[in-house]
């Protein structure tokens, strides 16, 4: 019997991120949210790690998200904010209260888009950040959770 999971990683999907599939296939990728969780839940469960996926599109349910890994809850948190990366001021601040490690991903290279992505409010609270490698970056930024937490 595989023993229980000591780290418990909350992945957090930002707006628009519930349309992926059909968004914008030649940016973000054929796959659909579900099966990107689908993918970061086999993986987590590989690294004996457990997950909570979890999107919105609403600000203020996200920032709610993040309180709770004030209590304990989780060993670390990723996130792609998707549009609320180069705007949400809450957002940050959410995500500097927390004690625990915090991964920022990007399907896309913000870097290689239009300028106003190339500013993240996410990037200076993060642990760190992968941007550009598709849905790979979730799986890259649980192995380094793996690794930190």
């Amino acid at each position: 019997m595989p023993e229980t999971p000591d780290t418990h990683v909350l992945v957090i999907h930002g707006p628009n991120l519930d349309m992926l599939g059909k968004r914008e296939p030649d940016t973000y990728g054929t796959k659909t949210l579900d099966q990107i969780n689908g993918e970061i839940k086999a993986e987590a469960e590989r690294l004996n790690m457990a997950i909570t996926p979890f999107q919105s599109n609403y600000e203020g349910a996200i920032v709610e998200q993040i309180h709770q890994a004030l209590d304990g809850k989780y060993s670390g948190i990723i996130i792609n904010p998707a549009a609320y990366t180069h705007t949400s001021v809450a957002i940050q601040d959410a995500l500097a209260m927390v004690t625990v490690p915090v991964v920022e991903v990007h399907l896309s290279n913000i870097y290689k888009r239009e300028s106003f992505r190339h500013h993240s409010m996410v990037s200076g609270v993060a642990t760190g950040q992968i941007t550009g490698f598709g849905s790979s970056g979730y799986l890259l930024a649980l192995r380094a959770l793996e690794q930190i937490v």
